[in-house]
């Protein structure tokens, strides 16, 4: 039985109770309007994995059962303001003064008592659903490294390292080793699963399980530092013969374009191979992103900017510009030596 079965039976009880279903629909249409195209809209309410979905109906839950309360509570105080308040005509005697009531006080120390019962009992059962031990066949590894402020993802499987973007494929379970290189981050994709810190020194792990291909946008939930808001997530879910496809684009060694042959020396010959890896040649820093093949991407700087030939200018003219206090530093290139940079940059596809 796969992990998306597992969840089957659960699933169909709780998602019969969803008061928190208006709720997702006023959040969803709000940021659908700001949402770019082709990336879907980070609700928690429209989940798109198998632990987003136990999450959610939990949720609902947890919703339902507080909106059942503020009713019953709102009720009864509307009918007591309604009942007894004071009329024209009424006397100024003090009301009788009744002091307890063995039923009412009986009332709300059970009833309390059994809601939190119930939502114990839950919210284990969800814990230890979204933490599987035994692994689905066709599982994949991989480890995601929290850095100020990027995302590095390796794929051990696969022997290739990449930046920012994480593929995964559809239909298949994705299990993350999470690290952190520096301070403590969080990985956290809305529609993907629930949020898991990312601590120096220590592994913490969670997993996907991506019912739906598209693009899906993220952010470290954990303040960082002063980049923290610009430390984004893209995870690309793909069908399995598109992912494929990447992933053997992805493994290939940088291809020596002759063209560039001049931006190649400038950057083999700098500070900038202490810090960047390009497979192919002698650059094997793992301070910064891999960039063996950077042009894939769609963003700089974890989605600061876009990935073009301007952006990638700016950013190696001087990256505290687009991003203040980013930790890779101006490396005073001239003018002819930033062209053939980032004219060799643009190959590494």
């Amino acid at each position: 039985m796969s992990v998306a079965e597992g969840y089957s039976k659960t699933s169909r009880v709780l998602r019969l109770i969803r008061p928190g279903a208006l709720i997702g629909l006023l959040l969803t249409a709000s940021a659908a309007a700001s949402a770019e195209p082709g990336i879907q809209t980070p609700s928690i309410f429209d989940p798109r994995s198998t632990p987003a979905s136990g999450i959610v109906d939990y949720s609902n839950l947890v919703l339902g059962i507080c909106f059942a309360i503020f009713v019953i509570v709102m009720a009864l105080i509307a009918i007591t303001v309604v009942r007894f308040r004071r009329r024209p005509g009424d006397d100024d005697r003090e009301p009788p003064q009744i002091y307890g009531s063995n039923q009412l006080e009986l009332a709300w120390t059970v009833v309390p008592i059994i809601i939190v019962f119930v939502l114990s009992l839950v919210t284990v059962r969800t814990i230890f659903s979204l933490q599987i031990d035994e692994k689905p066949p066709g599982w994949m590894p991989v480890t995601a490294v929290g850095h100020q402020w990027w995302w590095e993802f390796q794929y051990p499987e696969r022997g290739f390292t990449t930046a920012n973007e994480l593929h995964v494929p559809v239909g298949r379970a994705t299990f993350l080793t999470l690290q952190s290189a520096d301070v403590i981050h969080s990985f956290w994709v809305p529609q993907l699963a629930g949020k898991t810190d990312v601590i120096p020194n220590r592994e913490n792990h969670m997993w996907i399980e991506p019912q739906v291909p598209g693009l899906y946008v993220g952010q470290c939930a954990e303040f960082c530092g002063t980049q923290h808001a610009n430390m984004l997530l893209r995870i690309y879910v793909h069908t399995p013969e598109d992912f494929e496809r990447w992933a053997r684009a992805e493994a290939r060694e940088a291809a020596a374009v002759p063209a560039a042959a001049a931006g190649r020396d400038v950057f083999l010959t700098t500070a900038c191979i202490n810090c960047h890896t390009v497979r192919g040649t002698v650059a094997n820093g793992r301070f910064g992103p891999d960039l063996t093949h950077l042009m894939s991407r769609q963003t700089l700087g974890a989605g600061v900017a876009p990935n073009d030939s301007d952006h990638l200018k700016q950013w190696l003219i001087d990256p505290d510009h687009l991003k203040p206090g980013a930790l890779m530093p101006a490396m005073g290139l001239d003018t002819q030596a930033i062209d053939q940079l980032v004219a060799y940059l643009e190959t590494l596809e």
